[in-house]
């Protein structure tokens, strides 16, 4: 094909160097030539991050704009930025559309709204809009808000009106989530965490004393072997996934995958092996069983690093599927005895030896035990050989010079008890001593760009930043709530750095109410809502459908399309007053109200919600930094301007909170004060800059700071930089005391961009990492307790005779020598993993499998009864919506492609170029048992919708041998809906059940029950 250059920029309105297509390679290379060196003369280059998920991208966007004071940047061409050092120039299918997703004509405009029982938007001004949004909101909080409860304790809470917060909007966007919705006394705030990855922090944190990837992605370059169960990085963080086939190939690591369909992951591994969706606990417990019994354990790390010689209390038990204390009654237990054993000093007792009866090592070894071989065949439908395969690879590695690195995802945090298969993986790396070891480690690859930001921000019901908590409503003074909050170290000269909780809790509230919040009135902690019960994404729904909720504003977050059981979402918003939506693009959440056919079924007339949706910008539009899977922040820049009058989401927040304030100083109201002491003291408080924003959310020092020994650590007014000068008498602020560091008196660390490798793929200069900048957490573990490498080509720090030092900064006290005794799980009360997890979890210190709650065998083998969780987030009035095997007999699992991210690449012109239309996996036997061939459209449904799909026949779904029976499964993708650039399709979401993970209330979307008939 030849062209003239300027034939070539007519081919389409915008010219194909303004699409994505031109960046996959979809045009002359003449062209592509021209294209570039056009680019060079005229344009300005913008660093920024990939939106989409979590491995965080580097991109260079390309904009044209002479900077003269009425011309307007306009970015026309995004490529990879090759300095990047996770990314190395590389994007995927997705990030090579992110021009299309900037330019999407579905694209917000302008204000609109409609009203209640209309049929149209109708545009309005931003003045409108902030003016009646302001309104609706005050006069419900002023007719809902509870300031004292029925017992007379002062809560200050508003519960009628929710807020859900972006997983791709920045973090400063996020702290200021916090203080608004904290501020009006909110306790529905909420984000995509709920809905992905909550679990991760449930089984993570009590295990090792974090809730987050214990290594990064470069890291996994370094492992011996890679297991990938719950997750499909191929599929789902492509450019990721090139470090685990850097590993392959350069360290000639063997790579194993587990999962319910051979996905796109298993066709580059080195064995694969099916699982039935739902089953992971029992496949994990059983790997454990097997390193127990055949002594394939790193005994001298399991001795001095995990708390197996620590002696549980005498009233500890676990009998057919329930632990000690449970409560028939209330579904709940009572988690007293799940503790150690202490002596006479306050401390556990311990048993070096590992015989003690109730040393958490022999506890262990009886409670796994049931999980044979043949077992776990039965229950996961994993061939045996297939199993003890996995299990002879994964053992090899529990030799001080080989490490395994599990990688995994969704595939584990959508389940009923997905807190609980984190916990058996961790369980499973702390017996192989793969903890802190470079190329170890448990690796939650997180989905959204920036759902570890929003987390580590606290944007969820009973959080708050930095992995603090909410006070409930009887923790009424700050006393009272640090008293429960600081645990007490339960091992001798461990540092149990949860013992600063009050120093990060006061520091906090100075950072929310400023020179309001003194010593005198307990630094305004009486301002913060008090939570009665969790007002989670399933609990507030539940509350919409009930009539019981007004209001609710949501901020880049597809709820309808996103949260469990869709009909009942979209029944319930139809229930509310007003509805807020806050986004770049057209949801289906703003147009639930939107006749679609059988794509969403209903009469406008009777739906009498009135709906404002306001265009906000996107990431290539906004300053401000995200957090990536591995803990890195990184700041990115704007390339343009919001388009048409999109606004930031901070001056869309700034000015209604503005206004609302106003509505007070001028009418009065309901307990103003919270909101009135709430510190927006920004040099535009309705348009909060990104940068002074950032710089509070690190903190400041609000007096001259010294050390023990007098020396001056910081001046008044000075930023901090580390989490260790935090004070507890209201001399520091900091908004989220993990993120101490992010930018201090030198700069601002997050925009650093030194990719030097230290050493093992470590690149400390580039952007930050919380906490203090380390890149592989618990890495004083990768030594043993007299300070030697347990691997010494591995030797990732070392004692340099006054401190630690190496490749990483020290996850441990720098100055405590080798044989001091300090243990290397700092953040925990005893100093060590945790094999027995104590109370921590509310479903059992041991992982245990259950059946899903939609299950496609008659009864769990392993105990009597249902053979379910006896604690899950089951809401009564969802009880009937549940299906049985008889009338529902397949398992249907949800996932994403590759060429899409979840409900946003339906609206980009390449993604939906590849990926047009809605599809579903079957087996070969299921399809010819039904007529069914492929390209056949086919109808799944479950007992609570359905949805068609076009048939793809493949050999990636297995008919699977379970418990005596087959069973088969359907893989039905995420991503279509009614708006978009694709075809219309069905939220694959009508389909999922409305039960929760009992820790994190994260919906099962993974292991559900469906029929599949020819439609």
């Amino acid at each position: 094909m030849q062209i003239s250059r300027r034939q070539f920029f007519k081919i389409s309105s915008a010219g194909l160097g303004t699409s994505s297509l031109a960046a996959l390679g979809m045009a002359p290379a003449l062209a592509q030539a021209e294209v570039r060196q056009y680019k060079l003369l005229r344009a300005k280059e913008t660093r920024n991050n990939c939106t989409y998920c979590s491995v965080g991208c580097g991109v260079l966007m390309y904009s044209l704009g002479d900077g003269a004071k009425n011309a307007k940047a306009k970015i026309f061409h995004i490529e990879g930025d090759p300095d990047h050092p996770v990314s190395r120039g590389s994007l995927c299918p997705k990030g090579s559309g992110l021009i299309d997703y900037i330019n999407s004509p579905q694209r917000l405009k302008y204000p609109e709204v409609r009203e209640a029982g209309s049929k149209e938007w109708k545009r309005i001004s931003w003045d409108e809009a902030i003016d009646r949004i302001a309104r609706l909101m005050k006069d419900d909080r002023d007719a809902n808000f509870i300031e004292k409860n029925e017992k007379g304790q002062l809560v200050n809470r508003w519960t009628t009106t929710g807020f859900l917060g972006s997983s791709a909007a920045s973090n400063e966007t996020g702290i200021l989530d916090v203080k608004f919705a904290r501020g009006l006394g909110m306790v529905h705030l909420e984000n995509q965490a709920r809905l992905c990855h909550g679990p991760s922090v449930a089984g993570l944190a009590p295990s090792f004393g974090r809730g987050a990837m214990t290594n990064n992605w470069v890291d996994i370059k370094n492992a011996d072997v890679i297991l990938v169960m719950g997750g499909n990085p191929a599929e789902a963080h492509p450019v990721g996934f090139k470090w685990a086939v850097e590993a392959k190939t350069k360290n000639k690591a063997y790579m194993m995958v587990v999962d319910p369909r051979f996905n796109r992951t298993a066709a580059v591994a080195d064995f694969y092996s099916p699982i039935r969706a739902g089953a992971d606990s029992a496949f994990l417990l059983g790997v454990a069983n097997y390193l127990l019994n055949n002594g394939k354990i790193q005994h001298e790390y399991v001795k001095a690093y995990t708390n197996a010689p620590l002696i549980v209390r005498e009233d500890y038990g676990f009998d057919d599927g329930l632990f000690s204390g449970y409560n028939a009654e209330k579904r709940a237990y009572d988690r007293s005895s799940w503790a150690y054993e202490l002596g006479a000093d306050g401390y556990a007792l311990r048993d070096d030896s590992l015989q003690h009866p109730r040393s958490v090592f022999q506890l262990l070894k009886k409670h796994v035990e049931r999980y044979t071989p043949e077992m776990v065949s039965s229950i996961c439908g994993t061939p045996k050989e297939d199993f003890l395969h996995i299990c002879e690879k994964l053992a090899a590695t529990c030799v001080p010079d080989r490490t395994t690195s599990i990688l995994y995802a969704l595939g584990w945090t959508h389940h009923v008890g997905g807190s609980q298969i984190i916990r058996a993986s961790a369980i499973v790396q702390l017996l192989l001593g793969n903890i802190g070891m470079p190329g170890g480690g448990i690796n939650a690859l997180r989905g959204h760009s920036n759902v570890q930001g929003f987390t580590d921000l606290g944007v969820l019901t009973t959080m708050l930043p930095g992995y603090l908590t909410l006070p409930h409503e009887n923790q009424q003074s700050l006393k009272a709530y640090l008293d429960e909050r600081t645990p007490k170290t339960l091992v001798a000269n461990q540092v149990n750095f949860w013992r600063n909780t009050p120093k990060f809790m006061v520091s906090f509230l100075k950072g929310m109410y400023g020179d309001k919040a003194t010593a005198g009135n307990d630094f305004g902690y009486h301002w913060l809502p008090k939570w009665d019960r969790s007002y989670d994404v399933m609990a507030f729904v539940e509350q919409m459908h009930k009539g019981k909720a007004n209001g609710y504003v949501i901020q880049g977050f597809n709820v309808i399309a996103a949260a469990a059981s869709s009909g009942k979402v979209r029944e319930g918003l139809a229930k509310l007053k007003f509805l807020v939506v806050i986004d770049p693009l057209q949801t289906e959440t703003a147009s639930f109200w939107e006749n679609h056919g059988e794509f969403n079924d209903v009469n406008p007339v009777e739906i009498q919600t009135t709906v404002f949706r306001l265009p906000s910008s996107c990431f290539a539009e906004e300053d401000g930094s995200i957090a990536n899977s591995g803990r890195w922040l990184q700041w990115h820049w704007a390339g343009q301007v919001p388009p048409f009058e999109a606004r930031h989401d901070g001056r869309i927040l700034g000015t209604l909170l503005m206004k609302i304030r106003e509505l007070y100083e001028k009418e009065g109201g309901t307990c103003p004060e919270p909101l009135m002491s709430l510190d927006w003291n920004y040099h535009d408080p309705k348009d909060p800059h990104p940068e002074e924003v950032a710089k509070q959310a690190n903190g400041y020092a609000l007096a001259d700071l010294f050390d023990d020994k007098g020396n001056q650590i910081a001046k008044k007014g000075d930023l901090l930089s580390s989490f260790a000068h935090l004070r507890d008498d209201g001399t520091t602020t900091s908004l989220c005391w993990i993120y101490t560091g992010q930018w201090t008196q030198a700069g601002n660390m997050m925009a650093r961009r030194d990719n030097t490798d230290t050493g093992f793929g470590n690149t400390p200069g580039w952007a930050f990492a919380w906490p203090a900048n380390r890149r592989l957490l618990y890495n004083r573990a990768s030594l043993d307790p007299a300070g030697k490498p347990w691997d010494p080509k591995r030797a990732f720090l070392h004692w340099d005779g006054a401190k630690w030092t190496g490749a990483d900064v020290p996850d441990y006290p720098v100055g405590s020598p080798p044989n001091s005794g300090v243990s290397p799980f700092i953040m925990l009360q005893d100093g060590v993993g945790h094999l027995f997890s104590m109370g921590a979890l509310v479903d059992g210190p041991f992982p245990e499998h259950y059946e899903p709650e939609e299950s496609p065998i008659p009864a769990n083998p392993l105990h009597s009864g249902s053979g379910k969780s006896p604690v899950a987030r089951i809401f009564k009035d969802d009880l009937p919506s549940f299906g049985s095997r008889e009338d529902f007999p397949c398992v249907a699992t949800s996932y994403s492609i590759t060429e899409m991210f979840r409900h946003w690449t339906k609206h980009s012109r390449l993604n939906a170029i590849v990926q047009p239309e809605q599809f579903v996996e079957i087996s070969e036997k299921l399809a010819a048992s039904k007529g069914i061939v492929a390209g056949d459209m086919v109808k799944v449904a479950s007992k609570r919708g359905y949805i068609r799909g076009k048939a793809v026949v493949t050999k990636r779904v297995m008919t699977l041998q379970v418990a005596g029976q087959e069973v088969e499964q359907v893989g039905i993708p995420v991503h279509w809906g009614f708006e978009g650039t694709t075809r219309k399709g069905f939220l694959a979401n009508v389909l999922s059940p409305r039960v929760g993970d009992a820790n994190t209330h994260t919906p099962e979307y993974k292991a559900f029950l469906v029929s599949v008939e020819k439609a």
